[in-house]
C-alpha cells in the first residue's frame, strides 16, 4: 500500500504551492535552454523508467481502481482510471515517438527581409509554466509531462483526486528521466496533495508564475477554470461528436466506422454520441446500423424513424441531442440530407470531432469544409481524435477553441513565437 494521504489546511496549501510554482518558474528559465540532446536524454531515461517500473504503476492504480468502485464510479470511469500493461506499453511508445520528432524549439518559421536591409525571423519559442489539470486519466500525467519537456516548458500537474496514486508512480518516472539528463527535477511538478483548493490556487496563475491552463476533464472542470481562471486557457470541451452516414455511404464501411467510433472506448473524447442517417438511404442503411449497435451492447436512443426500425430502441429526448454519454449509449435520427446534417451538427455539436460516411467526394468536401470541428474524417472512425493516432506521440488534450491551438494539442502546439531582427547599424527616419 502507497503511504497515506494527508490533509493540508490552507496557510500551509498556499505556502505549498507558491514554492511549487516559484520552482517551476526557475526550471522552465533553464529548460527553454536546454539542447534538443539533453531533452532527448531525458526522454529516453523516462521511457526506460517506465517500462522497467510498470509493475510499481500497475500497484498503484490498482488501489486507485478499488477505491473509485468502492465509491460507486460509472463503468466509463472505472475505464478511463485503469491502466494495464498494454497501456503502459502504448504510454512508453508515446515517450519515444515525442522523442523522435523534430525539436520545436528554436525553428525558424518565416523569414523576410525589409527594404532597409533589415532581416526578420520569426522563431519558436516555449510558453514557460503550463498548468495541466486533468481527471481520471493517469496517462495524461506522462503525455503531458514528456511534451511540455519536448517543448522547453515546465509542468505542473495537478491529477484527480481518484487516480492520485497512479499519476504519483507515474511521475517518479517522469522525474528519474529529468534527473539522469541533468536538468531541474522541477521542470515536471506534480501537485502532492488531492486537496481541490490546489486548482483555486493554480487557477489564480499564482503571482504571475502559469503562464497557461490546460483543463483536461469533464464539462463542469472546464466551465470553472474557463469562469475562473487568471491566465490564458486551451479549452478542451466535452466531445458532444457525430458520425454522418450519408445515402451514398458503403454499408459494411459505414457498419465498421459507427461500432468503433460508440464501441471501442465509449468512454473517451473521440467517441461518438450521435448517428446521423440521411433519410434517402435509410431504408438500407439503417435498420442495419441500428441492430448491430443494439446486438453489440449500445443502448440507442431515437427519433421516431429510428425507433420504428427496432422495438429496443428507446425514444430520444431534446437533451439527448447535447449529450457526452461517455457510456455505451448513442443518439439517432434520420436527417433530410447533407445540408440537414450539417445543420443539426452545428446546433448541437461541441466542435470536437466529427466524420461522415460516404463515397460521393463532392459531399465528402462539402461536410469538411462546413462543419467547424477541430477534427472532421471522411471515410474513418472518430475515435482517432487522439495526438498519438496524428503521429505526436500524445496529446495534452483536443483544444476545441479557437485561440491559438486547435485539435491534438502536441509538442509544437505547445509553443509560442518570438521576433528576431538582424540589421547592420539601421536607424528609423
Amino acid at each position: 500500500m502507497t503511504a497515506p494521504l494527508k490533509a493540508i489546511d490552507g496557510n500551509d496549501l498556499t505556502e505549498l504551492m507558491s514554492s511549487l510554482a516559484s520552482r517551476a518558474r526557475d526550471a522552465a528559465q533553464a529548460l527553454a535552454l536546454a539542447s534538443a540532446e539533453q531533452k532527448n536524454k531525458a526522454l529516453d531515461a523516462i521511457e526506460r523508467a517506465i517500462r522497467a517500473n510498470a509493475d510499481a504503476i500497475l500497484a498503484a492504480n490498482a488501489e486507485d481502481v478499488t477505491e473509485a468502485r468502492a465509491a460507486g464510479a460509472t463503468a466509463a470511469f472505472i475505464d478511463r482510471l485503469t491502466l494495464t500493461q498494454s497501456r503502459i506499453d502504448v504510454m512508453a511508445d508515446g515517450v519515444a515517438t515525442v522523442r523522435a520528432i523534430e525539436d520545436p524549439i528554436g525553428v525558424v518559421t518565416e523569414r523576410w527581409q525589409r527594404p532597409n536591409g533589415m532581416t526578420i525571423e520569426r522563431v519558436r519559442v516555449p510558453l514557460g509554466v503550463i498548468a495541466v489539470i486533468f481527471e481520471s486519466r493517469p496517462n495524461v500525467a506522462a503525455d503531458a509531462g514528456v511534451l511540455c519537456l519536448k517543448s522547453g516548458n515546465a509542468v505542473i500537474l495537478r491529477g484527480g483526486s481518484d487516480s492520485f496514486r497512479s499519476c504519483r508512480a507515474i511521475h517518479d518516472c517522469l522525474v528519474q528521466g529529468l534527473r539522469e539528463a541533468g536538468l531541474p527535477e522541477a521542470a515536471i511538478t506534480l501537485v502532492p496533495t488531492r486537496d481541490r483548493a490546489a486548482v483555486g490556487l493554480l487557477l489564480t496563475g499564482l503571482g504571475g508564475a502559469i503562464d497557461v491552463i490546460v483543463p483536461r476533464g469533464g464539462k463542469s472542470l472546464v466551465a470553472r477554470v474557463e469562469a475562473e481562471a487568471r491566465v490564458p486557457v486551451f479549452a478542451h470541451l466535452e466531445g458532444v461528436n457525430h458520425v454522418y452516414v450519408d445515402q451514398a455511404a458503403n454499408l459494411e464501411m459505414a457498419k465498421s466506422i459507427v461500432l468503433n467510433a460508440k464501441m471501442r472506448r465509449p468512454g473517451v473524447c473521440g467517441a461518438a454520441e450521435t448517428l446521423l442517417v440521411d433519410c434517402k438511404g435509410a431504408p438500407t442503411l439503417l435498420k442495419p446500423l441500428i441492430e448491430m449497435l443494439l446486438d453489440a451492447g449500445c443502448e440507442v436512443r431515437g427519433d421516431d424513424s429510428v425507433q420504428r426500425t427496432d422495438a429496443r430502441v428507446k425514444p430520444a429526448s431534446d437533451e439527448d441531442w447535447d449529450t457526452e454519454y461517455e457510456a455505451a449509449i448513442i443518439a439517432a435520427r434520420v436527417v433530410g440530407g447533407l445540408d440537414e446534417a450539417i445543420a443539426h451538427i452545428h446546433d448541437h455539436g461541441s466542435h470536437h470531432t466529427d466524420a461522415i460516411v460516404t463515397e460521393d467526394q463532392a459531399a465528402a468536401g462539402k461536410f469538411l469544409n462546413e462543419v467547424d470541428s477541430a477534427i472532421v474524417l471522411h471515410n474513418a472512425s472518430t475515435q482517432f481524435a487522439d495526438g498519438g493516432e496524428f503521429g505526436f506521440g500524445a496529446e495534452i488534450g483536443i483544444a476545441t477553441g479557437r485561440f491559438h491551438a486547435r485539435g491534438p494539442v502536441g509538442a509544437e502546439q505547445l509553443t509560442s513565437f518570438k521576433y528576431r531582427v538582424h540589421g547592420t547599424g539601421q536607424t528609423r527616419p
